[in-house]
């Protein structure tokens, strides 16, 4: 009998523990760097990342999941007889879905399903989680792929940078221009909203900007239960902690986790980058 296979790319970077435990596969996205090029969390991880990106003159920049790799990674599951539930990165975040599509197009649209998380990181981490779960409990391709679409409105993710240079390097920053040129010592906070960086405000400090992402998340959540979490961090594990212990004793999730972002989403967030995903009533 045929099983559902999940597919995901590095810029989820969910826990290893998940990975292993539901078995998903996950398609590097791809870092380029001078004249060097990395698979996103196989050829470089975020400890080495980060220590790079502190010193570094040449600044990294990213390429998405090409199709290729799609293919290789989606072909065998298909010749081994299972089918494939793809969940990436947003559209107007990356290309990686465009990548997925192509590859589904050559190896056949009836035992893959491709879905846009409209987001990334935990955010896209949580849609993962929950078509994990319907996948154990016996769900099949096209009912997989709905829950993870119904479970997209429910989950988000904000967060606060230390600076807007890496985004707006990167091409990412949509709406946040507006705090282009603001006072250096404020701090951004922004959103994962309508599958595109929006921004929320600016706070004088850091610590006060981290007390607002969890009254922004209250916000968002808005009373519903169950509610999951999980921090999100470049090289910033102590601000990670605290604010998941804040979060944890504020909303009482039913699962929480710590997770780093990985090199790609570093290249565009970081150093610094300190942010709380959600996914609330599902």
């Amino acid at each position: 009998m045929s099983k559902v296979v999940l597919v995901t790319d590095s810029t989820a970077y969910m826990p290893k523990e998940l990975i292993d435990r539901y078995k998903i596969r996950v398609a590097p996205q791809v870092l380029i760097w001078g004249n060097e090029t990395f698979l996103d969390g196989v050829d470089i991880l975020p400890d080495e990342f980060y220590r790079r990106l502190k010193t570094a003159k040449v600044m990294p920049s990213s390429g998405q999941v090409t199709p290729k790799t799609m293919i290789e990674i989606f072909g065998p599951i298909l010749e081994g007889g299972d089918e494939v539930l793809g969940i990436f990165i947003g559209t107007k975040l990356s290309g990686t879905v465009a990548s997925a599509d192509l590859a589904r197009e050559q190896l056949g649209k009836e035992k893959i399903e491709v879905v846009d998380s409209t987001t990334t990181a935990m955010a896209m981490g949580f849609q993962i989680l929950a078509a994990a779960r319907a996948i154990e409990k016996g769900a099949n391709l096209s009912e997989a792929a709905e829950v993870a679409r119904q479970t997209i409105s429910h989950t988000g993710v904000v967060f606060t940078l230390e600076t807007l240079e890496f985004l707006q390097r990167g091409g990412r920053i949509g709406a946040a221009t507006r705090f282009l040129g603001s006072a250096l010592n404020l701090k951004p906070i922004l959103e994962v909203r309508g599958g595109q960086v929006e921004p929320i405000e600016r706070i004088r400090t850091k610590s006060k900007a981290l007390e607002r992402v969890l009254d922004i998340v209250e916000e968002r959540i808005a009373g519903k239960t169950p509610v999951r979490l999980s921090t999100i961090h470049a090289l910033a594990e102590e601000e990670a902690v605290q604010i998941l212990n804040k979060a944890v004793a504020r909303f009482h999730p039913v699962e929480n986790y710590m997770a780093i972002a990985s090199p790609v989403v570093g290249t565009h967030a970081g150093p610094g980058t300190v942010g709380l995903a959600f996914c609330a009533g599902v």
